[in-house]
């Protein structure tokens, strides 16, 4: 699966519940960040995407599944400081 278009149900196929878009606040160690859903804040796991702070992540189950819009200023993830 590379991203939400390869998904058109709708809904998970396994427990039919819905990936939620929330924008990412705050990036932490340990492959999680802070995420913002509709006011309030809540921690999930970005270790199968690689956002940066500001792009949409679609969330399922507390797991980020797919960047959906980049919103970053750094245009990247996690390989831009190595860039620099």
């Amino acid at each position: 699966m590379n991203g939400p278009e390869d998904c058109t149900a709708g809904v998970c196929v396994t427990c039919s519940d819905q990936a939620l878009p929330m924008n990412v606040v705050r990036l932490l160690e340990g492959e999680l960040a802070i995420v913002d859903a509709g006011g309030v804040l809540e921690e999930v796991s970005v270790a199968l995407v690689d956002p940066v702070v500001g792009d949409t992540v679609l969330v399922h189950a507390g797991e980020a599944i797919a960047v959906i819009a980049r919103g970053g200023t750094g245009g990247g993830g996690k390989d831009d400081d190595e860039q620099a």
